[in-house]
């Protein structure tokens, strides 16, 4: 049996220039030493230390059209691994994966074995598809499988990247025949497959994105996207297909993005699953959210609130009435904070209306509408009726225009307490976005109690942490006395946290209580700039140095903090 033809080689060298790892002129000159030496370059890149020898072989891979993958336990069939004797597993360092119809999907060190691919196929009579992992995760691998059982369950939960190809080739598929694959087990099994691992590895979106010769799956995980898998194009539609049967949507109509939700059981527990699609050159992008309300932290104790201003915060939300915004980028856990802070407030006492965009979570005891914009119920619609419901706080999802807002400022002036978010870099701004919306200085002045600033950090990885001594330049940033010997942590990488060296988030929050000096500048209608000098000169600590304090911690790295505060004041 042959093994399956790779692509068109990159030089190695191409590859580290279009990575951003070496300048063309770099190159030049590794490449006037190689004519020097009888080295090979990849050899001379490790030896001045421009890769490591791990790299060498990923950028191998890369080269040979050979994917890498994170082997780890529950990656590998254990049904497959018999079809190669352990023996020659150690021999050749490579380990089964997955055996899908004729080929064979094989873990191996080394892309350039061509010769144990073609052994391999020999031995097995199976079509060989390699993929680059790491040595010492094979051999530990091969310890794990060959020795003793593994429990399907493990395989099935743990389904990680590999190249796999579950039904034939099809050109333009019709509905019926779609409809025919999306029955069939190898795509039902995948599709469970791939939710029930993000499920368990904390994912919040699923992203299926189609392309010419293959479709990816990646996920995001604590805010970072990863790839997951890379199946053949003529495999996507009968996924997309899949998924919408689950969603109860109509899987004849591929031209117009559709919507809908899908609730599956994982350990015990119902998860609710947001569907949307979006039509594309080589098909439907499909983007699954995942609401998995046991794995929402809804304590505003736990979220990463400094002692100082949680103690702050909560004051502000015992009072009986006034505005306070959340505000930060998409993906930053406004909607979470929101949901923490009502669920702190949610008494028998209190009726506690939302207006979301959607409902993300059902919440016990709480009044939770949706903003239907196709039949005109929008924000503003539904709060000027909620304030006919006698409520006493009301959480609104989102201040998007003038109406909204200045219905949300009168709520709050006439005896409510008033919740809602902005989508502001940070706190100034959504003081001036309220003014820029029209809505009057002294309606602000009046009714805004604060405003609080927010960012999510990826908090270092447990299982891989390491200390290091922090270099003068980093002490000198951190307002550290330059030194001074301080150790500091950061993540090595491992399979736990894909490599990443990070696992888990935490939050950031910077208050901005509205006092008598604030409420005089808000009637002048000021500048972001204005405000932000008028904090600057009363010491109020920003977004960034909140979080130099989770590195003086070792919850976060500098490097962390600096991706995600791009703004200060």
């Amino acid at each position: 049996m042959k093994t399956r033809p790779v692509r068109k080689r990159k030089r190695i060298g191409e590859i580290l220039v279009s990575q951003g790892r070496i300048t063309p002129e770099q190159l030049a000159e590794y490449l006037r030493i190689q004519q020097e030496t009888p080295k090979r370059l990849g050899d001379i890149l490790v030896e001045n230390e421009i890769l490591t020898k791990e790299e060498l072989a990923y950028c191998l891979g890369e080269q040979l059209g050979i994917p890498h993958v994170w082997l780890r336990k529950g990656l590998v069939d254990p049904r497959i691994v018999s079809v190669l004797p352990k023996e020659k597993a150690l021999q050749f360092r490579v380990i089964p994966m997955f055996r899908v119809h004729n080929t064979l999907t094989l873990a191996t060190a080394d892309a350039n074995a061509l010769f144990v691919f073609d052994e391999i196929a020999k031995i097995t009579n199976l079509q060989v598809q390699p993929v680059l992992s790491r040595t010492d995760d094979i051999v530990e691998a091969i310890r794990l499988y060959y020795d003793k059982e593994v429990s399907m369950d493990d395989f099935v939960a743990d389904i990680e990247e590999a190249d796999i190809n579950l039904v034939p080739d099809l050109s333009e598929p019709d509905v019926e025949e779609i409809a025919e694959m999306a029955e069939g087990s190898p795509v039902i099994n995948l599709t469970n497959r791939i939710i029930l691992k993000a499920i368990r590895d904390g994912v919040s979106d699923i992203h299926i994105e189609p392309d010419r010769n293959k479709f990816r799956v990646r996920v995001r995980i604590d805010g970072i996207m990863y790839e997951l898998m890379s199946p053949k194009a003529e495999m996507h539609p009968a996924v997309v297909s899949r998924l919408k049967v689950m969603g109860n949507l109509d899987i004849a109509e591929r031209r117009t993005p559709q919507d809908g939700r899908i609730q599956v059981a994982a350990d015990g527990q119902m998860v609710d699953i947001r569907f949307s699609s979006m039509p594309g050159i080589h098909g439907e992008k499909v983007v699954l959210r995942i609401l998995d309300k046991s794995q929402a932290l809804l304590d505003l104790n736990k979220l990463g609130f400094a002692p100082e201003i949680l103690d702050r915060f909560k004051f502000l939300l015992r009072k009986p009435h006034g505005l306070i915004v959340v505000c930060g980028p998409t993906g930053s856990g406004k909607t979470t904070t929101l949901y923490s802070a009502i669920t702190m407030l949610n008494t028998v006492e209190k009726n506690i209306v939302t207006i979301e965009d959607p409902v993300e979570y059902q919440l016990e005891m709480i009044n939770q509408s949706q903003v239907k914009e196709g039949i005109g119920l929008s924000f503003a619609k539904i709060l000027k009726h909620t304030l006919r419901q006698d409520p006493d706080i009301i959480m609104v999802g989102e201040i998007r225009d003038r109406e909204t807002a200045e219905t949300a400022i009168q709520a709050s002036l006439t005896g409510h307490l008033v919740l809602s978010t902005l989508h502001t870099n940070d706190s100034p701004s959504a003081i001036t976005r309220l003014l820029e919306m029209g809505v009057e200085p002294y309606l602000v002045s009046s009714s805004l109690l604060a405003c609080l600033a927010q960012r999510l950090i990826r908090t270092v990885c447990l299982e891989c942490k390491t200390e290091y001594y922090a270099p003068k330049s980093v002490l000198k940033e951190l307002g550290v006395d330059e030194n001074e010997k301080m150790r500091l942590l950061k993540g090595k990488g491992c399979s736990a946290c894909y490599d990443s060296g990070f696992k888990g988030r935490v939050g950031l929050y910077e208050l901005l209580e509205v006092d008598e000096g604030i409420e005089s500048l808000i009637l002048t209608n000021p500048a972001s700039d204005a405000i932000k000098t008028y904090l600057r000169e009363k010491g109020h600590k920003t977004l960034k140095g909140l979080g130099y304090d989770k590195v003086l911690e070792g919850v976060t790295t500098i490097e962390e903090v600096s991706r995600a505060t791009f703004v200060d004041i």
